[in-house]
């Protein structure tokens, strides 16, 4: 396994306001890891490090052996996609021209669509289901089926590294399992790494290979799902009481939340 982040005494503020201090973090390719912690904990800000979308205060962010700050925007966008919690569209665009909008890294300066960005823009259709769909104006899609559309612009980047921010948010349980089977697939079979905020903890410690929980900007736990997700952790870092035990399929940890009138 080749490394793809390497992150070193990682700070940031928004101003006079400290989020991150001193994280630091090495992924390999392939890994499929879940970024978990409380509200303000600072795991979106920490995504837009990773995507640069921001820029550290202190400390170094280096994807594939090179400095962040070094790579071009068109050249980072061929390597890395981000798939935002939300995405709003002003226009009635069709689902095939919002996952066209993916090979703009690839496309000339005149932005006209080639043969083969049409062919990958069907292909990552036909990856999350919707192929069918591709005519159809994405305000007609419901919520689940929208999030899927924007996973599929981001494969048309043919990226190393899929970054996600809550991408089940909001979704019924349903759509939650179809996007991260997805995910666990392009994973597996495609070798995409990927990288996930997710306020889930069940479905994070189901499906992620690995888990960085943060509280209050730093971080508290970095491993596997069964050493972090712990009763004792998750109890100190979230304030409340929780039971944990073992899926009966998959041998993973499961985590139920105790009621104050139960405990």
């Amino acid at each position: 396994m080749t490394d793809l982040y390497d992150v070193q005494q990682l700070r940031f503020s928004y101003g006079a306001v400290p989020v991150l201090q001193d994280i630091s973090l090495a992924t390999g390719t392939g890994e499929f890891i879940g970024i978990i912690g409380p509200n303000g904990s600072g795991k979106t800000t920490l995504l837009k490090l990773l995507s640069a979308i921001l820029m550290p205060v202190a400390g170094k962010i280096a994807f594939a052996g090179l400095d962040l700050r070094y790579w071009s925007r068109h050249d980072l966008a061929k390597k890395i996609a981000v798939v935002p919690q939300e995405t709003f569209f002003l226009y009635p665009y069709t689902v095939l021209e919002i996952v066209l909008m993916g090979r703009a890294p690839f496309t000339s300066l005149l932005g006209f669509d080639r043969p083969e960005d049409i062919q990958i823009a069907r292909r990552s259709l036909e990856q999350v289901g919707l192929f069918s769909m591709a005519d159809r104006p994405i305000q007609a899609l419901s919520g689940g089926e929208r999030q899927m559309v924007i996973i599929a612009r981001a494969l048309t980047q043919q990226p190393e590294v899929l970054l996600l921010d809550e991408p089940t948010a909001s979704l019924d349980i349903r759509h939650q399992q179809s996007i991260y089977d997805l995910l666990t697939e392009l994973n597996k079979v495609h070798g995409l790494s990927v990288v996930l905020v997710s306020h889930d903890l069940n479905l994070a410690g189901q499906y992620c290979h690995r888990l960085m929980m943060l509280s209050e900007g730093q971080t508290v736990a970095d491993g596997a799902p069964e050493e972090v997700l712990t009763k004792e952790r998750i109890e100190a870092v979230y304030g409340c009481q929780v039971l944990i035990d073992r899926h009966p399929m998959t041998g993973r940890p499961r985590m139920t939340l105790v009621p104050h009138d139960a405990a």
